[in-house]
């Protein structure tokens, strides 16, 4: 399933990260450069096990600390309605 920005929502890059303006709400959210690298990892169609497994190997962690943290980041970007399911494989 690939996932995509909600057409409302609109990505800046900043320095440290992205910030996400809901135009719909007005809320803006901040990702770190983690967050802003799983959220490009989403937008490119890469599963969580493969971008888990990248920042597991990028910055040394256990790959199953990383993959906690990308369900985290994930389920965070859901339950903000930020992102929205492409219904593609």
């Amino acid at each position: 399933m690939h996932l995509r920005l909600r057409p409302d929502v609109d990505p800046t890059d900043v320095t440290d990260g992205t910030v996400l303006l809901d135009e719909r709400t007005g809320r803006r959210w901040r990702l770190n450069r983690t967050g802003t690298q799983v959220l490009r990892g989403l937008l490119i169609g890469q599963d969580a096990d493969r971008i888990a497994n990248e920042l597991a190997d990028r910055h040394r962690i256990p790959a199953h600390v990383a993959r906690h943290d990308v369900t985290a980041i994930v389920e965070r970007l859901r339950t903000a309605t930020l992102l929205e399911s492409t219904g593609q494989e």
